[in-house]
C-alpha cells in the first residue's frame, strides 16, 4: 500500500470553485500541496479558495486553455504531480425527449474534457516517470438508471478511459484512479437545464436531498489515493449497487427498472412533458 504523501505535490483540479472540486482543492491545500484550481470564471469569488491556492480560468472544452494551463504549470512549478479531472455538468432525459444538443454538451464536458486533460499532461508525466491522474466519474458510470442516457454514457466513458489509461500508463510510473460517487449535496443541480423536466425533477430531488457533503467525499477520495486504489467508491450506496450488479443481477435489475416504470405511468396519464 503506498504511504500517505509527505512531500508537497503539485496539483491541478478542474471545476475547482464549487462542490466536490472545491472540497478537493481545500483538502489538498490543507495537506500542504501546491494547488491550481481551475474553473470557467475569469476570477474567483472573494474568499472562496484557501490561501495559497493559485487560480486559473480553464474551459475543459478548449485545447488552447489546456495548453495554457500546462505552460503555466511548467513555468511556475516545473511540472505537475497530480491531475484531478473533476469538472462536469448534469443532465437527465429520456431518449425521445432529451435534445441532441444536450448529448453533445454532456459528452463535450464530462468525457472529452477528461480526455483533453489526460492528453495534455501525460507527456510531462512520462518525462518525469511519475504522476497521478484522478478522473471523477460517477456511480452512473457503473450502474445505469433510466432517463439518464447522456450522463450515464459519458460517465461510463470516463470509467472506460480510466481503465485504459491505467494499463497504458502504468509502465511509465503513472497511476490512474477513477472516482464513482453516488449523489452528494452540491450545486450540480443548477446545471440541470434539459428538455426533459420530468426526469430532471427527479435527479434534482436526489441532489438537493443527499446527505453526503462534498467535504466527506473529498476526504474519501484522498483516502483512496493514499491506499493506491484504482476504483474509489465513496459511499455505502454505491458499493451496494456496484456489487449487486455484479453478483445479484435480478435485484439490481428490479431497482433500476422501478423509476422507469414510474415515469411510464406518468406518461400514460398525460403528465409527461414532450
Amino acid at each position: 500500500m503506498p504511504p500517505t504523501p509527505t512531500a508537497p505535490r503539485r496539483a491541478l483540479v478542474t471545476g475547482g470553485l464549487s462542490g466536490l472540486g472545491l472540497a478537493i482543492v481545500t483538502a489538498l491545500a490543507a495537506r500542504g500541496d501546491q494547488v491550481m484550481a481551475t474553473d470557467l470564471a475569469q476570477t474567483p469569488p472573494s474568499g472562496v479558495l484557501p490561501a495559497g491556492v493559485v487560480y486559473r480560468p480553464l474551459d475543459v472544452r478548449s485545447d488552447a486553455d489546456w495548453a495554457a494551463a500546462r505552460e503555466a504549470v511548467e513555468r511556475d512549478w516545473g511540472g505537475l504531480d497530480l491531475l484531478v479531472n473533476n469538472a462536469g455538468i448534469a443532465a437527465g432525459g429520456r431518449i425521445d425527449v432529451a435534445e441532441m444538443s444536450e448529448w453533445e454538451a454532456i459528452v463535450a464536458v464530462n468525457l472529452l474534457g477528461v480526455a483533453r486533460g489526460c492528453r495534455t499532461f501525460t507527456p510531462g508525466f512520462k518525462r518525469q516517470q511519475s504522476g497521478t491522474i484522478v478522473n471523477i466519474a460517477s456511480l452512473a458510470g457503473l450502474t445505469q438508471a433510466p432517463a439518464m442516457g447522456a450522463y450515464n454514457a459519458a460517465k461510463a466513458g470516463v470509467v472506460a478511459l480510466s481503465e485504459t489509461l491505467r494499463h497504458e500508463l502504468e509502465p511509465h510510473g503513472i497511476r490512474v484512479s477513477v472516482v464513482c460517487p453516488s449523489f452528494l449535496r452540491t450545486n450540480l443541480a443548477a446545471s440541470l437545464r434539459g428538455a426533459d423536466a420530468l426526469a430532471e425533477a427527479g435527479k434534482e430531488r436526489y441532489l438537493t436531498r443527499a446527505k453526503r457533503t462534498p467535504e466527506v467525499v473529498a476526504a474519501r477520495v484522498l483516502q483512496g489515493l493514499d491506499a493506491g486504489r484504482y476504483l474509489i467508491l465513496t459511499d455505502r450506496e454505491g458499493r451496494v449497487a456496484y456489487w449487486a450488479k455484479r453478483f445479484a443481477p435480478p435485484l439490481y435489475r428490479r431497482a433500476m427498472a422501478a423509476p422507469g416504470r414510474r415515469m411510464a405511468a406518468i406518461e400514460r396519464k398525460g403528465g409527461a412533458n414532450r
